[in-house]
């Protein structure tokens, strides 16, 4: 897809719940910890998802994650809902990742979104995204 044929949503997120659950834990190297959380999206997205994340979290702080989202909502006065995959780390209590629209996801007027983009934010708070999107 050449760029010009895309589009940059961008706008806030807001975490509504954060809940950290770790599932395997040893003595020395990284624990493994699932976090469910829901969040609202502002902006050129508007709705709401819901997040399921693995993180390695390590003894010093430092977390790395992978996961997967769904988006309830619009972009661009289109209806429905789509995945993003996100991955990225936590450094200190700022969360960085990238993410991309899972192919074949979009539902409703969102039928063949395809996209890339990510988003900062402050562990479990609000943060900024973009998505540079388009329809197949």
């Amino acid at each position: 897809m050449t760029d010009e044929k895309k589009q940059r949503a961008t706008g806030q997120t807001n975490v509504k719940t954060y809940v950290p659950t770790p599932f395997d834990e040893i003595a020395e190297g990284p624990s493994l910890v699932e976090v469910q959380l829901s969040e609202t999206f502002s902006g050129d997205i508007a709705g709401e998802s819901t997040v399921r994340v693995i993180q390695a979290a390590g003894k010093d702080g430092s977390m790395s994650f992978v996961g997967l989202q769904r988006v309830r909502g619009s972009i661009a006065g289109r209806t429905g809902s789509f995945l993003l995959q996100p991955s990225g780390a936590v450094v200190g209590k700022e969360t960085r990742a990238e993410w991309f629209v899972v192919r074949g996801s979009g539902t409703g007027d969102l039928k063949g979104l395809r996209g890339d983009g990510g988003f900062k934010a402050q562990l479990g708070e609000q943060g900024s995204y973009w998505l540079d999107y388009y329809f197949e």
